[in-house]
Protein backbone atom coordinates (compact mmCIF):
# COMPACT_ATOMS: atom_id res chain seq x y z
CA UNK A 1 0.00 0.00 0.00
CA UNK A 2 1.57 3.57 -1.32
CA UNK A 3 2.65 5.62 1.81
CA UNK A 4 1.13 9.42 1.53
CA UNK A 5 4.45 11.80 0.76
CA UNK A 6 5.15 14.90 3.44
CA UNK A 7 7.94 15.85 1.38
CA UNK A 8 6.33 16.12 -2.42
CA UNK A 9 4.42 19.75 -1.87
CA UNK A 10 3.92 21.61 1.19
CA UNK A 11 1.01 20.42 3.53
CA UNK A 12 -0.75 23.88 3.45
CA UNK A 13 -0.82 23.79 -0.21
CA UNK A 14 -4.57 23.96 0.00
CA UNK A 15 -6.89 22.86 -3.32
CA UNK A 16 -9.95 23.02 -4.88
CA UNK A 17 -11.58 20.45 -7.24
CA UNK A 18 -14.60 21.22 -9.45
CA UNK A 19 -15.64 17.65 -11.01
CA UNK A 20 -18.93 17.01 -12.18
CA UNK A 21 -17.64 13.25 -12.30
CA UNK A 22 -17.82 12.06 -8.90
CA UNK A 23 -15.41 8.44 -9.80
CA UNK A 24 -12.74 10.34 -11.27
CA UNK A 25 -13.23 13.48 -8.48
CA UNK A 26 -12.39 10.68 -5.80
CA UNK A 27 -9.38 9.93 -7.63
CA UNK A 28 -8.00 12.98 -8.20
CA UNK A 29 -8.62 13.54 -4.49
CA UNK A 30 -6.59 10.18 -3.91
CA UNK A 31 -3.87 11.66 -5.99
CA UNK A 32 -3.48 14.94 -4.39
CA UNK A 33 -3.62 13.56 -0.76
CA UNK A 34 -0.99 11.42 -1.70
CA UNK A 35 1.34 13.90 -3.41
CA UNK A 36 1.01 16.12 -0.01
CA UNK A 37 -1.76 18.61 -0.97
CA UNK A 38 -5.05 19.32 1.04
CA UNK A 39 -8.31 19.21 -0.82
CA UNK A 40 -10.47 21.93 1.19
CA UNK A 41 -13.50 20.81 -1.18
CA UNK A 42 -14.75 19.17 -4.16
CA UNK A 43 -17.51 21.26 -6.38
CA UNK A 44 -19.93 18.99 -9.17
CA UNK A 45 -20.44 22.37 -11.13
CA UNK A 46 -18.74 25.18 -11.58
CA UNK A 47 -21.29 27.48 -10.58
CA UNK A 48 -20.74 27.67 -7.24
CA UNK A 49 -16.83 28.41 -8.54
CA UNK A 50 -16.24 32.22 -7.12
CA UNK A 51 -17.86 32.51 -4.22
CA UNK A 52 -16.50 28.94 -2.91
CA UNK A 53 -12.98 30.18 -3.68
CA UNK A 54 -13.37 33.53 -1.95
CA UNK A 55 -14.48 31.81 1.17
CA UNK A 56 -12.28 28.99 0.94
CA UNK A 57 -9.04 30.59 -0.48
CA UNK A 58 -7.43 27.64 -2.22
CA UNK A 59 -4.28 28.17 -3.54
CA UNK A 60 -4.61 26.07 -6.58
CA UNK A 61 -8.13 24.96 -8.41
CA UNK A 62 -8.43 22.06 -10.94
CA UNK A 63 -11.09 21.81 -13.06
CA UNK A 64 -11.93 18.16 -14.59
CA UNK A 65 -14.10 18.28 -17.84
CA UNK A 66 -14.61 16.09 -20.63
CA UNK A 67 -14.57 19.46 -22.74
CA UNK A 68 -14.78 22.66 -21.04
CA UNK A 69 -18.39 24.63 -22.00
CA UNK A 70 -18.89 28.32 -22.27
CA UNK A 71 -20.43 28.01 -18.71
CA UNK A 72 -17.39 26.28 -17.18
CA UNK A 73 -15.08 29.08 -18.91
CA UNK A 74 -17.41 32.25 -17.49
CA UNK A 75 -17.28 31.22 -14.21
CA UNK A 76 -13.41 30.41 -14.50
CA UNK A 77 -13.13 33.86 -15.70
CA UNK A 78 -14.68 35.74 -13.19
CA UNK A 79 -12.59 33.83 -10.51
CA UNK A 80 -9.91 34.37 -12.06
CA UNK A 81 -10.86 38.30 -12.29
CA UNK A 82 -11.88 38.56 -8.66
CA UNK A 83 -9.60 36.36 -6.94
CA UNK A 84 -6.96 35.50 -8.96
CA UNK A 85 -4.84 31.81 -8.63
CA UNK A 86 -3.44 29.03 -11.05
CA UNK A 87 -6.25 27.25 -12.40
CA UNK A 88 -5.31 23.60 -13.88
CA UNK A 89 -7.90 21.71 -16.50
CA UNK A 90 -7.75 18.54 -17.09
CA UNK A 91 -9.74 17.69 -20.65
CA UNK A 92 -10.15 15.28 -22.76
CA UNK A 93 -10.74 18.69 -25.37
CA UNK A 94 -7.44 19.05 -27.34
CA UNK A 95 -9.21 21.46 -29.80
CA UNK A 96 -7.00 24.35 -30.24
CA UNK A 97 -9.84 26.88 -30.28
CA UNK A 98 -11.04 25.08 -26.70
CA UNK A 99 -7.27 25.50 -25.74
CA UNK A 100 -7.28 29.50 -27.22
CA UNK A 101 -10.81 29.83 -25.06
CA UNK A 102 -9.47 28.30 -21.44
CA UNK A 103 -6.30 30.91 -21.55
CA UNK A 104 -8.58 33.09 -22.55
CA UNK A 105 -10.52 32.70 -19.19
CA UNK A 106 -7.70 32.64 -17.08
CA UNK A 107 -6.49 28.97 -17.01
CA UNK A 108 -2.58 28.54 -16.04
CA UNK A 109 -2.58 24.56 -17.57
CA UNK A 110 -4.56 22.62 -20.22
CA UNK A 111 -3.71 19.44 -20.06
CA UNK A 112 -4.99 16.60 -22.56
CA UNK A 113 -4.90 13.58 -21.27
CA UNK A 114 -3.22 13.65 -18.61
CA UNK A 115 -4.74 12.95 -15.47
CA UNK A 116 -1.85 10.86 -14.05
CA UNK A 117 -1.37 10.37 -10.43
CA UNK A 118 2.27 10.81 -10.85
CA UNK A 119 2.73 13.65 -12.85
CA UNK A 120 0.29 15.65 -10.94
CA UNK A 121 2.48 17.63 -8.17
CA UNK A 122 4.91 18.72 -12.01
CA UNK A 123 1.73 19.66 -13.67
CA UNK A 124 1.05 21.76 -10.45
CA UNK A 125 4.22 23.00 -10.40
CA UNK A 126 4.26 24.47 -13.85
CA UNK A 127 0.60 25.68 -13.26
CA UNK A 128 1.92 28.19 -10.26
CA UNK A 129 5.29 29.14 -12.20
CA UNK A 130 3.41 30.09 -14.83
CA UNK A 131 0.34 32.23 -12.90
CA UNK A 132 3.65 33.82 -10.92
CA UNK A 133 5.02 34.84 -14.32
CA UNK A 134 1.91 36.51 -15.73
CA UNK A 135 1.10 38.21 -12.32
CA UNK A 136 4.61 39.77 -12.64
CA UNK A 137 4.39 41.35 -16.20
CA UNK A 138 0.54 42.09 -15.14
CA UNK A 139 1.84 43.76 -12.55
CA UNK A 140 4.73 45.30 -14.80
CA UNK A 141 2.07 46.38 -17.23
CA UNK A 142 -0.21 48.28 -14.75
CA UNK A 143 2.69 50.30 -13.54
CA UNK A 144 3.83 51.21 -16.42
CA UNK A 145 0.01 52.33 -17.80
CA UNK A 146 -0.05 54.19 -14.65
CA UNK A 147 3.56 56.11 -14.97
CA UNK A 148 2.35 56.70 -18.59
CA UNK A 149 -1.09 58.06 -17.55
CA UNK A 150 0.55 60.32 -14.84
CA UNK A 151 3.15 61.61 -17.16
CA UNK A 152 0.00 62.76 -19.41
CA UNK A 153 -1.68 64.75 -16.38
CA UNK A 154 1.56 66.50 -15.24
CA UNK A 155 1.87 67.60 -18.82
CA UNK A 156 -2.11 68.41 -19.38
CA UNK A 157 -1.42 70.52 -16.04
CA UNK A 158 1.50 71.80 -17.03
CA UNK A 159 0.12 73.33 -20.35
CA UNK A 160 -2.46 74.58 -18.32
CA UNK A 161 -0.37 76.42 -16.20
CA UNK A 162 1.60 77.69 -18.97
CA UNK A 163 -1.68 79.10 -20.59
CA UNK A 164 -3.28 80.45 -17.86
CA UNK A 165 -0.74 82.39 -16.23
CA UNK A 166 1.71 82.46 -19.12
CA UNK A 167 4.39 80.42 -17.49
CA UNK A 168 7.31 79.23 -19.04
CA UNK A 169 7.45 75.70 -19.11
CA UNK A 170 10.08 75.42 -16.58
CA UNK A 171 8.68 77.90 -14.49
CA UNK A 172 4.86 75.78 -14.74
CA UNK A 173 6.92 72.47 -13.68
CA UNK A 174 8.36 74.07 -10.67
CA UNK A 175 5.37 75.82 -9.58
CA UNK A 176 3.63 72.26 -9.66
CA UNK A 177 6.61 70.64 -7.85
CA UNK A 178 6.74 73.59 -5.33
CA UNK A 179 2.99 72.35 -4.95
CA UNK A 180 3.34 68.81 -4.14
CA UNK A 181 6.21 69.60 -1.24
CA UNK A 182 4.17 72.16 0.51
CA UNK A 183 1.19 69.69 0.87
CA UNK A 184 2.90 66.50 0.82
CA UNK A 185 1.19 64.72 -2.35
CA UNK A 186 2.60 63.22 -5.55
CA UNK A 187 3.23 65.45 -8.45
CA UNK A 188 0.47 63.05 -10.55
CA UNK A 189 -1.91 64.16 -7.84
CA UNK A 190 -1.20 67.62 -7.71
CA UNK A 191 -1.35 67.72 -11.46
CA UNK A 192 -5.12 65.99 -10.94
CA UNK A 193 -6.00 68.58 -9.11
CA UNK A 194 -5.29 71.50 -11.13
CA UNK A 195 -6.47 69.73 -14.34
CA UNK A 196 -10.44 69.28 -12.23
CA UNK A 197 -9.98 72.65 -10.86
CA UNK A 198 -8.76 74.21 -14.77
CA UNK A 199 -12.15 76.41 -15.24
CA UNK A 200 -10.54 78.33 -11.47
CA UNK A 201 -7.27 79.43 -12.93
Amino acid sequence: MPQRSTATAPPELRVMIVDGDAERSRNLRGALTLAGYHVVAELKESLALPDAVKGLKPHIVIVAADSPDRDTLEHISVTTRDAPRPVVMFTQDGAGESIRAAVRAGVSAYVVDGLAPERIRSILDVACARFEAHQELTGRLAESEHQLAERKRVEKAKGLLMQKRGLSEEEAFREMRDLAMRTGKKLGEVAETLIAAAHLL
